[in-house]
């Protein structure tokens, strides 16, 4: 077993390694960091600590191979969702805001992680000026928590007609076909 120092030194050998690839949308040595997380969870701390990088390639990244480790094991993110919603949540930085609505789809949350959670959720769709893919994930997230029956329908239904009229297509269609799904069940 590794310290808390240790693991948190391990993050600069990340930061490194999640900036390979520039300045692209390129993934770059993500697959590489997670399986090295999933090997010792110790380092997860390292690379939360990435997703504050100056670097926001890195920051882009890092939020990736974070939600990775989630599906692979939501158990262990749980513990950082108080430190993800008050550290987090206010980036406006669109990677970092599509793998928190992924996450929140994963993980088990307290009731007051859920009603921050959708509060987060409902102030990203409120206006069709975010980013596409964050609304694309934003709106599966909510999908899920109306299914479960923690979120109204209403509400959602609402937040989707904001959304048919986002300039992006793909976003338009997302909104649609959710749209057409709980108006049907």
């Amino acid at each position: 077993m590794i310290g808390w120092y240790d693991g948190h030194m391990q993050g600069k050998g990340f930061e490194k390694r999640l900036s390979v690839g520039g300045k692209s949308n390129s993934l770059g040595k993500v697959d590489e960091v997670v399986k090295e997380i999933l090997g010792n969870r110790e380092f997860l701390v390292a690379l939360y600590d990435c997703m504050f990088s100056d670097d926001a390639w890195v920051r882009m990244r890092a939020a990736d191979a974070f939600e990775k480790v989630c599906r692979v094991h939501p158990d262990w993110i749980k513990p950082y969702i108080h430190r993800l919603q008050s550290e987090l949540s206010a980036s406006t930085q669109p990677s970092i805001q599509w793998h928190i609505a992924q996450i929140y789809s994963q993980v088990s949350l307290q009731n007051s992680q859920k009603k921050q959670a959708l509060d987060w959720l409902r102030k990203l769709l409120s206006t069709n000026e975010v980013d596409w893919i964050a609304a694309a994930n934003a709106m599966d997230t909510l999908a899920a928590f109306v299914t479960r029956g923690d979120f109204a329908a209403s509400e959602f239904i609402r937040l989707l007609k904001i959304q048919q009229t986002h300039k992006s297509k793909s976003v338009v269609r997302k909104a649609d076909k959710h749209l057409d799904i709980v108006t049907h069940s």
